[in-house]
C-alpha cells in the first residue's frame, strides 16, 4: 500500500498490449531502464492542477476520465497501457489534464502484471481513483493501490473477466445489465455495482451529431469485423431483401473483413465497406449521416457505445432482440428490436419509419456523460466515506 498522489487523480488501465517479442519476467537491471525513471518535470504525474475543463471526447478510454475531470471529481487523468516490446512508447499528453503512459509487461497473459507499473506507483503515489477495464491487472498492483477507489468494467458480456483474487479488490463494478450485477453479487456478496455501461452512458454530446447531408444508404453497421458482432445476421437478412436495400459496414479492425467482403460479392449484396483500418471519429460521424438508421447485430456483447453514438447522430437503431447488454437504450423514440429470423422484415420497417423516431433528444435527456458522471460522483463519494 502506498500514499495517494498529491493531486486528485484518476488512472484508467486498458488491457491493450502491443510490441513483440514478449519480454521475460522483469529483472532489476531491466526495470532500471524504464522510461519513466528519466522523466522531465513536465512528464511527472500529479504535479499540476486543472486550470480549465477539456471537452469530453474520444473513445471509452478517454471519455470516462475526462468526465470525472469536467465534473470536478479529480484534477488530473492518465491512461496506462501495457506493452510487450523492448521499448515502450514515450509519455504523451493529449491535453493539459489527460496523459498516457505505457509500461512493459512481466509476462504475456492476463491478468496483466507489470513490475514497472508497481514501481511507478510506489515512486509517485497511487491515483485517487483507479479504473480497471477488460482482462484486468495482477493483484499486486491493486494491493499497492489499496487506498484508491478501484472501479472495474469488463467492456463485454461477461460481468467479470478476471479471477476472484483480482475482483476481490474492487470497490465498484460497473455493469451493463441487472444479470451482470447479480453475477458480481454471487461471487462477492455485498460488493457495490452500478448499471452504467461506460460506452453509451458516457457518450459525448457533440462528437456524433446530425449533419445536413444526403442520405444515400439505408443502414449502417459500425462494428469490428469479428465473429461476435454477428455480421452474418445482417448479411442473411440482406440476402432475403431486394437489392435496392443498401448497407454500409464500417470496420475499425477485425480478422473477418476479407471474408465478409467476399460473401457480399458472392451473394451480390448491396453493401459498401470501409476499413480496416478505422477512420477518425469525424469521418465515422459523416458516414453515419449517410444512413437512415443504424444496426447492432451482436448477442454476446457488452452494451456497445455505438448504440448512443448512432442516436446522437440522429439515427434510430435496429438491435438484435437477443443482445445481452444494452437493450435498455432501445425505446419507442430511439428504435426497435428484432430476432435474427425477423431482421429482414425489421429492416424494411425501419426504412419506412426512420423519420418517425427522435433518438438524439432521448439520449441527451437520459444518457450522456453529464447525467452519468453525476451518478458516479455520488457513488464515489460514498465509497470514499466508507474507506475512511
Amino acid at each position: 500500500m502506498v500514499a495517494l498522489s498529491e493531486r486528485r487523480s484518476v488512472v484508467v488501465i486498458s488491457d491493450w498490449v502491443d510490441g513483440w517479442p514478449p519480454v521475460e519476467p522483469a529483472a532489476s537491471s531491466h526495470r532500471d531502464q524504464a522510461a519513466w525513471r528519466s522523466l522531465d518535470p513536465d512528464s511527472q504525474p500529479w504535479r499540476g492542477a486543472a486550470t480549465h475543463r477539456e471537452p469530453v471526447a474520444g473513445g471509452y478510454l478517454e471519455r470516462l476520465p475526462l468526465a470525472l475531470v469536467a465534473a470536478g471529481v479529480v484534477e488530473q487523468a492518465e491512461i496506462w497501457h501495457h506493452w510487450r516490446g523492448d521499448a515502450e512508447p514515450p509519455f504523451h499528453r493529449d491535453n493539459p489534464v489527460l496523459a498516457r503512459r505505457a509500461f512493459r509487461l512481466d509476462h504475456d497473459h492476463a491478468p496483466f502484471a507489470s513490475t514497472e507499473m508497481i514501481d511507478f506507483v510506489r515512486t509517485f503515489g497511487a491515483p485517487h481513483i483507479l479504473v480497471v477495464l477488460g482482462l484486468g491487472v495482477a493483484p499486486d498492483l491493486l494491493e499497492a493501490c489499496a487506498d484508491s477507489i478501484i472501479l472495474y468494467n469488463s467492456i463485454d458480456a461477461p460481468s467479470l473477466r478476471v479471477p476472484p483474487e483480482v475482483s476481490a479488490h474492487f470497490d465498484l463494478v460497473i455493469t451493463g445489465e441487472q444479470w451482470q450485477s447479480d453475477e458480481v453479487e454471487a461471487r462477492h456478496p455485498g460488493m457495490r455495482t452500478a448499471i452504467m455501461p461506460i460506452g453509451p452512458e458516457f457518450a459525448a454530446t457533440d462528437q456524433f451529431r446530425p449533419l445536413d447531408t444526403v442520405k444515400d444508404i439505408d443502414l449502417i453497421y459500425v462494428a469490428a469485423a469479428q465473429p461476435y458482432k454477428r455480421h452474418d445476421i445482417l448479411f442473411d437478412a440482406l440476402a432475403e431483401l431486394p437489392r435496392d436495400v443498401r448497407a454500409l459496414c464500417v470496420f475499425g479492425y477485425g480478422e473477418d473483413a476479407d471474408a465478409l467482403r467476399q460473401r457480399a460479392r458472392d451473394q451480390d449484396l448491396s453493401i459498401e465497406f470501409v476499413g480496416p483500418p478505422g477512420v477518425p471519429i469525424d469521418e465515422v460521424n459523416r458516414l453515419m449521416n449517410r444512413a437512415r438508421f443504424g444496426v447492432v447485430c451482436g448477442v454476446d456483447d457488452g452494451a456497445p457505445a455505438i448504440l448512443a453514438e448512432y442516436m446522437l447522430a440522429g439515427l434510430p437503431v435496429l438491435a438484435n432482440a437477443d443482445l445481452r447488454c444494452g437493450l435498455q437504450f432501445i425505446l419507442p423514440e430511439t428504435g426497435m428490436t428484432a430476432s435474427a429470423n425477423g431482421f429482414a422484415d425489421a429492416i424494411l420497417t425501419m426504412r419506412e419509419t426512420a423519420d418517425d423516431f427522435r433518438p438524439r433528444q432521448a439520449v441527451l435527456d437520459r444518457w450522456t456523460w453529464t447525467h452519468s458522471v453525476a451518478r458516479l460522483a455520488q457513488i464515489i463519494e460514498r465509497i470514499h466515506d466508507a474507506k475512511q
